[in-house]
């Protein structure tokens, strides 16, 4: 595992003054790190001594500290594309940036040319983007990042052990040993505490509500690329115990047709407690995907969350194919795949003008006092992704008791 570079142990602002984690003590996690903007927001003092306490994943509606995206480099799989993803990634992270503060992973030798393309300098309200140095191979730090869990007074990342979405030996295999340590190494540098989960997986396969119930495909977690020789009750389990979870309500999925297997944060999301936004690809969408629409819809409309609650669902359209401006052979176009900040929603704009309308107003319905931002992600969608798929954000650390 690579070991931080203890001469870069600062973060580099830009449009906002420097950071240098090495001022902070020991003995803070969490949000003892937040930006300025947000300083209001950590806890006042370290919890007390005693027994630890039960970490859970929170609902990405909670508020956030900040939002974590990486820089994609040469090591990517973007070929004569690169300079137009980084484009996407800058304008993704800046518009972020209008509503909590972004830290971009990336790599040391990177930061020169990048800084251009993110400087913030004429973005109304930014609360800055900050360079974080740590050797990366591509932007999905949703899948290689951690997934952030927290408890009364604290904060850790939970460490996915990412292994490529299973996909080394098949025609989807792309470099991804650095990202396989960038969890690792993004956790050391913030002094949060690294938890290695007990099954391979990623985050955008992580779907909660923050209050016990998760949302999960069985086509990528059940699924020998990842969890070999594990049964779904025990994958089930597993995500229980890590995740603080109490219920999982398992969708079926899509095996070996995109290289997640079929991820949730394309399929379902929940909106709030008891409310999931069920993505609905157009009629004439090929019908393997209208087949994961149905049978996810199926068990959703007699599925009960951890609180006993049946589910109110959401179905968010998505655009016609033939509609969709700049689309290539793996264009990921689900609005599914949107984005929660503090005080707004990000949303992909396709270029079908209704679909990208009715998409806005769906998700302004779904998320109340938010602002919705449209965002146009072409290349990064070209890619198989999204903006879910792009964004990490680290909770709010809840108070002590």
């Amino acid at each position: 595992m690579d070991k931080p570079d203890l001469s870069r142990r600062r973060l580099l602002r830009l449009g906002a003054a420097a950071v240098p984690l090495a001022a902070l003590g020991p003995g803070l996690v969490g949000t003892a790190f937040a930006d300025a903007a947000f300083a209001d927001t950590a806890p006042a003092a370290a919890p007390a001594a005693g027994p630890a306490p039960t970490l859970r994943m929170p609902a990405e509606t909670d508020p956030h500290v900040r939002t974590f995206m990486a820089w994609p480099g040469p090591s990517a799989a973007w070929g004569l594309q690169l300079p137009a993803v980084q484009r996407d990634i800058a304008n993704l992270a800046k518009e972020i940036s209008r509503f909590e503060p972004v830290v971009m992973v990336i790599g040391p030798e990177l930061v020169a040319a990048a800084a251009p393309l993110c400087d913030t300098t004429g973005v109304p309200g930014s609360r800055g983007i900050t360079f974080l140095p740590v050797s990366n191979d591509d932007l999905w730090i949703r899948d290689f990042g951690p997934t952030f869990l927290v408890g009364p007074g604290t904060v850790a990342g939970l460490d996915t052990n990412f292994n490529g979405w299973g996909k080394t030996g098949t025609s989807y295999e792309q470099n991804f040993a650095k990202d396989a340590r960038a969890a690792a190494v993004l956790l050391a540098q913030y002094g949060i505490a690294r938890v290695q989960a007990p099954f391979v997986g990623e985050g955008g396969s992580l779907e909660t509500d923050g209050q016990g119930t998760l949302l999960a495909t069985v086509s990528s977690l059940v699924n020998p690329n990842r969890n070999p020789g594990l049964s779904q009750d025990e994958v089930e389990q597993r995500l229980k115990t890590s995740l603080g979870m109490e219920k999982v309500i398992w969708l079926p999925g899509l095996a070996g047709q995109d290289i997640t297997d079929g991820h949730i944060d394309c399929v379902a999301r929940f909106s709030a407690p008891g409310r999931v936004i069920l993505d609905r690809p157009a009629p004439n969408s090929t019908s393997m995907w209208l087949r994961v629409y149905t049978e996810a819809k199926r068990v959703l409309q007699t599925a009960t969350d951890a609180r006993g609650r049946a589910l109110t669902i959401v179905e968010l359209p998505g655009p016609e194919y033939s509609k969709i401006r700049g689309k290539g052979s793996s264009f990921l176009s689900s609005y599914t795949n949107h984005y929660t900040v503090n005080g707004a929603v990000l949303v992909p704009q396709f270029g079908h003008q209704e679909a990208d309308d009715a998409a806005r107003a769906i998700l302004a319905a779904e998320y109340p006092g938010r602002t919705v931002v449209p965002v146009v992600i072409d290349a990064i969608a070209n890619g198989g992704g999204g903006i879910h798929c792009a964004t990490q954000s680290q909770p709010v650390v809840p108070a002590a008791l």
